[in-house]
């Protein structure tokens, strides 16, 4: 079985030797640091944010034959050791895609106080729309079998794609789980959503989210 970890990066020098990759033309120390450790990096030549960044690596997974892609932030709030935990449900039980909640057992770090309320708003809104219970829809840390893979590689959100795929998947019929995990607070940089950035992203998801309910189920 073909496992590939890919880990979206902008401008996360402070983090991204701990996790040793896609590199979203980064204009810090990322892409010298990856080289050092001797990771794969795919370095974009522009700044595609966060959903042609993680596009890109599930491109490359196809192309490659790969089982299972992992997403993994780059921002060290994910612990690899829930690696085994997410893929387990794909394995044994086929699902295709599996979601690392840390709102399960409610240990760790649990976000700050706006994000969490919009986390709560995006559960309610894909509990409304796509009739489907997640409790942490922003969460980054995911797993997904070669037909999520497919699918990822040919349609993928671009600015906050995490919430926008779960409508894509739950519109499409594919099987999705969460599982327990505990997550860190991020060791450095800054996050890239905040202030009234927050604002936008909440509009703008629920947009994306209500047109994606609206559309048709989708042959990949």
């Amino acid at each position: 079985m073909k496992v590939l970890g890919i880990i979206p990066c902008f401008n996360e020098e402070e983090n991204i030797e701990a996790l040793i990759i896609i590199n979203d033309y980064s204009t810090d120390l990322t892409s010298v640091i990856c080289e050092k450790n001797n990771a794969n990096v795919i370095n974009l030549p522009c700044n595609l944010g966060i959903g042609g960044a993680v596009q890109t690596g599930y491109i490359y997974a196809k192309k490659n034959n790969y089982d299972i892609a992992i997403q993994i932030d780059g921002d060290g709030q994910h612990n690899p050791a829930y690696i085994k935990n997410l893929i387990e449900p794909i394995v044994k039980d086929g699902f295709d895609f599996v979601i690392g909640s840390r709102f399960i057992e409610k240990e760790g770090f649990q976000s700050s106080i706006t994000r969490r309320i919009g986390i709560v708003y995006f559960s309610g809104l894909l509990k409304l729309l796509a009739k489907r219970n997640v409790s942490d829809p922003t969460s980054g840390f995911r797993a997904c079998n070669k037909k999520v893979i497919d699918f990822f590689a040919n349609n993928y959100p671009t600015d906050y794609p995490e919430p926008e795929s779960i409508m894509a998947l739950s519109r499409n019929g594919y099987r999705i789980a969460e599982i327990p995990v505990q997550m860190r607070e991020r060791s450095g940089g800054t996050s890239s959503i905040k202030s009234l950035k927050s604002i936008y992203y909440m509009i703008k998801v629920t947009l994306a989210i209500i047109i994606d309910f609206t559309r048709k189920h989708q042959v990949t």
